[in-house]
């Protein structure tokens, strides 16, 4: 077991034994300080420090605690009083109403029993002036004041005076250095060795200050004692107060002092104006030491802020840059290395705009007007030139901050994100996307376009015809006997027959805007727009003929080869009639060409005006 664990295992077992001893000794030795160097002239205690001593335990100390500390505090005053020669009689009852005066203030001060006294606090500070510097020792003095003048006719209210304000005075002094000493253990042990100076000047400029009588120097104390509490800690303050008025208190009951130059002044009131001072002084280390503990927690603040912002910084895989409204940097964060092989100091300076692509320079410049027009920021996506020359995409968040005194917009704030690889997957989706729509326009067996891209074009076109008056012809193909073909020789054979056709359609149909499309089935379509009658027939009889110039064997067709039948219309569109009538037209056309014996070409006639009638015209097989 380490010597730190021991240690701390026997001071948790006797720790509350040595407050006890602690306590019964701290009495025990204030009382024979007083009794022996801080006698008035009168024979007024200069400063009592017993009783501020026992409240300072009880208020640090748990309720449950108090009957232990109380023992041991009336026992050390009833000792103390008896080794200074005060009368047995007379002692016990003065260190009864101590007690008296020390419970009054501790209860009502100490309301529950995990409460510990805070005399930073201005409503802790009202409750302890008023229930232990006044009304605890206003109680006892009033009961003292009764019995001296029952006992020995002495005055009263000069008795109530007296006790009350002596009492009250040494507790004001006593009890918050106390709980300073005892709040703060010492613990900064390692501060009072790097400037043990500070204590020792206050101890010598006290020697100095007391020991004559012809220069009010009682001012130079307290530079000293400011410097304890802010390199040390108000604990140190305190107790250096402490020896402040031991050394003078001594110093005044012997004549000696700036206290002792007010010849006209009795000495039980030098004794209260040292009490004063002294209790300003107390007074004066608290308001110091609670400006510095506030600056202190600040700076703790701030640097744990600092050491955070550092932190994310440092470790951000956004690159935070700061910069003035003109668009030059301010700050940029460490990840920039890593994002960009720019090191900070590179960019700091300079403007967003230099290392911009030249593609995506205007749209950062619109984006920087707009901070300096009112707006409060914006994403924008750019390239960025990097340290090799390449370039990377990254996503820029603008905002805009502003002066927090005016409120007026100073800079802009930047998080700037790699973004290239989301941009390369959107590529990749995109053109997966097109591949995906090629997909879905192109029949799977044949090649060409399917019926829903047949449907889009044809639409496309008619609307197009109808905006310029011009005309559109429409082929629909079919396979002669295909059930026969596909019951002779296959389906596999058949398949392969559909796209012997689709090949010889679109041998024909070369021009950029025609379409040869799947209608369904064994069935085609060819859209032909700006064609009319005679150049629709010409394209049919070519794919007629390029069909049967492939000899491919049919048993079940009369000519013995596969051949193709063809319905042909052409229509100016207007407006009240729709694609769908072009269609009807080219499937009526096709429903003849079947029934006339197919391998053949019909041409419907579709009216142009609302009069005239629609017609038929067979074209011999070639």
């Amino acid at each position: 077991m380490s010597t730190g664990t021991v240690r701390k295992r026997w001071w948790r077992i006797y720790a509350f034994s040595l407050r006890l001893m602690g306590l019964f000794v701290s009495v025990v030795f204030s009382i024979v300080c007083v009794g022996r160097f801080a006698r008035t002239e009168g024979g007024s205690n200069i400063i009592w420090l017993a009783n501020g001593l026992i409240l300072a335990f009880l208020l640090l100390a748990p309720r449950w605690r108090w009957p232990m500390y109380l023992c041991s505090g009336y026992l050390g005053l009833i000792l103390g009083s008896m080794m200074i020669g005060e009368p047995a009689r007379e002692s016990l009852l003065l260190n009864f109403l101590n007690l008296i005066e020390i419970l009054i203030g501790a209860m009502l001060i100490k309301r529950r029993s995990r409460d510990l006294p805070f005399f930073p606090d201005r409503k802790y500070v009202l409750r302890f002036i008023g229930y232990a510097c006044l009304l605890g020792p206003a109680v006892s003095g009033v009961l003292y004041g009764v019995v001296l003048h029952i006992r020995r006719h002495e005055d009263f209210l000069v008795v109530l005076l007296a006790w009350a304000f002596g009492d009250g005075l040494g507790i004001a002094v006593v009890t918050p250095t106390i709980v300073a000493i005892l709040k703060s253990r010492m613990r900064n042990t390692h501060l009072l060795r790097r400037n043990w100076m500070y204590p020792a000047m206050v101890i010598l400029v006290a020697v100095l200050v007391f020991s004559q009588n012809r220069v009010p120097l009682l001012f130079l104390l307290f530079p000293f004692l400011i410097l304890v509490v802010t390199q040390l800690d108000l604990g140190w303050g305190a107790l250096c107060t402490l020896l402040v008025a031991l050394i003078g208190g001594w110093a005044t009951v012997h004549g000696y002092g700036p206290i002792s130059l007010s010849r006209d002044v009795s000495g039980e009131w030098k004794a209260a104006l040292f009490q004063l001072f002294i209790a300003a002084s107390m007074v004066s280390l608290y308001a110091i030491s609670i400006v510095f503990g506030n600056l202190r927690k600040i700076q703790g603040e701030l640097r744990q802020i600092a050491a955070l912002h550092k932190l994310v910084m440092d470790n951000s895989r956004d690159v935070i840059v700061l910069g003035d409204l003109e668009g030059r940097r301010t700050y940029v964060s460490p990840g920039v290395k890593a994002l960009t092989g720019w090191e900070p100091e590179d960019l700091v300076g300079r403007f967003v705009r230099e290392l911009i692509h030249p593609a995506d320079v205007a749209e950062v410049e619109m984006a920087m007007r707009a901070l300096r027009a009112g707006s409060e920021g914006g994403t924008l996506e750019y390239r960025a030139r990097k340290r090799d020359g390449e370039y990377l995409w990254a996503e820029g968040s603008l905002r805009v901050y502003r002066d927090p005194g005016t409120g007026l917009p100073t800079g802009f704030l930047n998080l700037v994100r790699d973004i290239t690889e989301r941009k390369r997957s959107e590529e990749h989706l995109q053109s997966a996307y097109r591949a995906m729509e090629t997909l879905v326009v192109v029949d799977a067996l044949t090649g060409i376009a399917n019926r829903r891209r047949f449907d889009d074009a044809l639409n496309t076109e008619w609307r197009r015809a109808l905006r310029e008056g011009s005309k559109l012809s429409l082929l629909l193909i079919d396979a002669d006997h295909f059930k026969r073909y596909n019951d002779t020789y296959g389906h596999v054979r058949g398949d392969s027959c559909l796209k012997q056709i689709a090949e010889a359609a679109l041998d024909v149909v070369l021009r950029p805007g025609d379409l040869v499309a799947r209608y369904g089935g064994e069935e085609f379509a060819v859209v032909l727009p700006g064609t009319d009658e005679t150049g629709a027939k010409e394209v049919a009889d070519e794919i007629c003929e390029a069909v049967r110039n492939r000899r491919l064997p049919h048993e079940g067709n009369a000519p013995g080869i596969v051949t193709i039948s063809i319905g042909c219309a052409t229509i100016i569109p207007q407006r009240g009639k729709t694609a769908q009538d072009l269609i009807e037209a080219a499937d009526q056309a096709l429903y003849r060409a079947k029934g006339r014996g197919r391998n053949r070409v019909i041409v419907a006639g579709v009216p142009f005006r609302p009069d005239t009638t629609s017609f038929i015209v067979d074209v011999p097989k070639r």
